[in-house]
C-alpha cells in the first residue's frame, strides 16, 4: 500500500476539513474520491426536516452478496473551542513527536480513516474484491441532534433493498489502551422536565402562597433515592440524576409560583421508555399525595438501549484485537449515547475505535501508531469475516 492510503495519509486528508456539525466542509469528498477509485458504488445522499440543518451523508458498497460487513462512522466534529490554546491547530493535521493532533483526530476521523486503509488493504490482497460484501455508512451530523443522519440513511438504505449482516462502528471505545474495551451495547437515554406548580406570594404572608421550592425538594429526594433497577446481565444499574433545578424568581421577597428542576435517565434492558416513564410517574404520584401538584414532561428520544449479544462476531473481533494488541478485550455497555443505538435495530453492531481520553479537548490528538495498529485490527477482522 503507498502511503498516500494509509491510515495517517487519510485521516490528515479528514482533519483539515473543518467539518464542525452541520458543515461537511469537504469531509466526505475526500471518502468519496478514494472509494470510488477502489471501485466502490459511492452515494451522496442529503437529508433534513424543518427546523433543522440540512445533512450530508455517504454510503459506498463493494460486492452483490452476503455476508455483508459495514463500517459506520461520523465525519462531523465538535467546535475546536478557543484555537488559541491549542498547540497544534485544530484543523491542521500537525504529526509531532509521534502524535497525530486535530479535532477529530479520536472522535472519529481516525478511526474512519482506519477502516478505509484496512478494506482497502484487504481489497488489494484478494483481487480487489471481498467474498461477499463491504461497506460504508458515514454521517455528518452525530455530534448534534442526529436526526439527518444514521437514522435516515439506514431508512435510505434499506428502501434500496440493503441488507447488512454485522457492522463495526469506529468510535472511540477504548478507555486508556488501544485493546482494552469493545462496547457490544448502549444503556438508553430518556430526558424530563419535573414541574411542581404553587402559589405565587409575599414571603411575609406565607399561609396566602403556596411554596414549590420545598415540595420539588422533596420530590428530587423521593425520585433519586430509590434505585430504578440493581443491573442485568450486560448492563449496569439504570440511574436518574437530577440536572437543574430553577424557580424563574429574580425576588427576594417573593414566594415563586412554580419551580422545576430538569433530570436524565440512563437506563438498561429491563426498561423500555414507555415502562420507564410508567415508573417514575407512579412513584412520582405517591410522592405527592393529595397535596403537591406536580407532573413531568418528557422530551421525545431516540436514544433507546441495545446490547450485542456475545457470540461468533464478538469472538472474531476479540481474537482480532488480541493478536494486534496482546490484550483481551473487555465487553462493555457503560458510556453515553452512540450511532450505534440506530444500526442495531438492522444488524448486530460492535463499536471499536481508538483511545477517548482526548476527545473533544484541546489537543485532541492520537499516537500514530494507534493508527496504525488499529487498521491491523481492522484488516484482522475482515480476513477472520470472510476467512
Amino acid at each position: 500500500m503507498t502511503d498516500a492510503l494509509s491510515a495517517l495519509s487519510i485521516a490528515r486528508d479528514l482533519l483539515r476539513c473543518p467539518s464542525v456539525t452541520p458543515a461537511d466542509a469537504g469531509a466526505l469528498g475526500v471518502l468519496e474520491a478514494i472509494l470510488k477509485a477502489a471501485g466502490f458504488e459511492v452515494h451522496r445522499v442529503t437529508f433534513g426536516e424543518p427546523g433543522t440543518a440540512d445533512i450530508d451523508n455517504l454510503y459506498a458498497r463493494i460486492g452483490t452478496s452476503a455476508p455483508h460487513i459495514t463500517f459506520a462512522g461520523h465525519t462531523d466534529v465538535v467546535p475546536p473551542g478557543d484555537e488559541s490554546a491549542w498547540t497544534h491547530g485544530a484543523f491542521s493535521g500537525d504529526v509531532k513527536d509521534g502524535f497525530l493532533y486535530g479535532r477529530g483526530a479520536v472522535d472519529m476521523k481516525g478511526g474512519i480513516a482506519c477502516s478505509v486503509a484496512a478494506v482497502l488493504e484487504y481489497l488489494a490482497a484478494h483481487g480487489g474484491k471481498p467474498k461477499g460484501s463491504i461497506s460504508f455508512l458515514i454521517t455528518g451530523d452525530e455530534e448534534d441532534i442526529s436526526v439527518n443522519g444514521t437514522i435516515k440513511l439506514l431508512q435510505w438504505a434499506a428502501a434500496r433493498g440493503e441488507k447488512f449482516d454485522h457492522c463495526v462502528l469506529g468510535e472511540p471505545s477504548n478507555v486508556d489502551v488501544l485493546g482494552d474495551c469493545i462496547k457490544i451495547g448502549r444503556r438508553g437515554s430518556l430526558h424530563g422536565m419535573l414541574y411542581v406548580d404553587g402559589i405565587q406570594g409575599h414571603v411575609a404572608y406565607p399561609h396566602r402562597a403556596a411554596n414549590p421550592v420545598p415540595d420539588i425538594s422533596r420530590l428530587i429526594v423521593a425520585l433519586s433515592d430509590e434505585p430504578l433497577d440493581h443491573g442485568s446481565a450486560q448492563f449496569q444499574a439504570s440511574n436518574l440524576e437530577f440536572t437543574s433545578v430553577d424557580v424563574g424568581n429574580k425576588a427576594g421577597n417573593v414566594i415563586p409560583g412554580q419551580a422545576r428542576a430538569k433530570f436524565n435517565i440512563r437506563f438498561n434492558d429491563l426498561h423500555t421508555q414507555e415502562t420507564l416513564r410508567q415508573l417514575v410517574e407512579q412513584r412520582l404520584e405517591k410522592a405527592c399525595g393529595n397535596r403537591i401538584r406536580a407532573r413531568i414532561v418528557w422530551e421525545p428520544s431516540n436514544s433507546n438501549v441495545f446490547v450485542t449479544k456475545p457470540g461468533p462476531f464478538t469472538d472474531l473481533a476479540v481474537a482480532a484485537i488480541e493478536e494486534v494488541t496482546g490484550r483481551k478485550p473487555e465487553l462493555s455497555t457503560s458510556g453515553g449515547t452512540s450511532d450505534a443505538r440506530f444500526i442495531a435495530s438492522y444488524c448486530p453492531v460492535i463499536e471499536f475505535g481508538l483511545v477517548g481520553q482526548t476527545m473533544h479537548q484541546v489537543d485532541e490528538r492520537t499516537p500514530v501508531s494507534d493508527l496504525e495498529k488499529l487498521t491491523r485490527v481492522y484488516r484482522g477482522v475482515l480476513e477472520r469475516y470472510f476467512g
